[in-house]
């Protein structure tokens, strides 16, 4: 869905959210890449974003395990990362749901948002989920704007609990995957190690 105003195209969220019904965690980002990047139809599809290195990495001791080698070797093997998710119960969305794209880029610095995600909404979706986690500085703001205004904002790697259409959650902030964001794979994915490991998604 498009709409002109002022010259500047308002886009809707084109992927439907992806919420296992046994899913205790919901990660948010902010908001998709501009399509022509896309590498498949799922989260984080950007062939230059991290994300699924640090989960092949972190879960697998591999940063290609979630990457198909066949054809040009720059693909992700979406049904293996869906039925990965699904089998942990970790379901991921954005924080904003109709945006405006200041540069024509995914970079969160030109990214306005006009609409955010309806959380109250998702989260009915997921009567277990008692964990959200942010990967990323825009897409923290854009939580915490919807949470009570006392909710403090979690540092990286840290949580804050706060309540939430009478649930209780746990908010945590994760490094950007994006490699905008100045820190080597291997450390980002240590901290994601330790987050996995507190939420208890990961044994030793």
């Amino acid at each position: 869905g498009r709409l002109k105003i002022e010259n500047m195209t308002i886009e809707t969220h084109p992927l439907p959210p992806f919420t296992p019904p046994n899913a205790k965690l919901l990660m948010l980002g902010s908001f998709p890449p501009p399509r022509a990047r896309w590498k498949m139809d799922f989260y984080y599809p950007n062939f230059q974003n991290d994300m699924w290195r640090i989960f092949g990495l972190v879960f697998f001791d591999d940063a290609d395990y979630f990457i198909d080698a066949g054809a040009d070797g720059k693909r992700f093997k979406e049904t293996l990362i869906r039925s990965f998710l699904e089998n942990k119960g970790i379901a991921v969305y954005d924080t904003a749901y109709r945006v405006r794209r200041l540069q024509g880029n995914a970079s969160d610095k030109f990214l306005q948002v006009v609409e955010p995600v309806d959380l109250a909404a998702l989260l009915e979706r997921m009567p277990l989920c008692d964990t959200i986690m942010t990967t990323g500085e825009l897409a923290t703001d854009i939580l915490l704007s919807l949470m009570p205004s006392e909710t403090p904002k979690p540092k990286i790697g840290a949580c804050v609990e706060t309540c939430f259409a009478k649930r209780a959650l746990r908010l945590y902030r994760l490094p950007s995957s994006s490699r905008a964001y100045p820190l080597a794979l291997e450390k980002k994915a240590a901290v994601y190690r330790a987050f996995f490991m507190e939420l208890g998604l990961l044994s030793d």
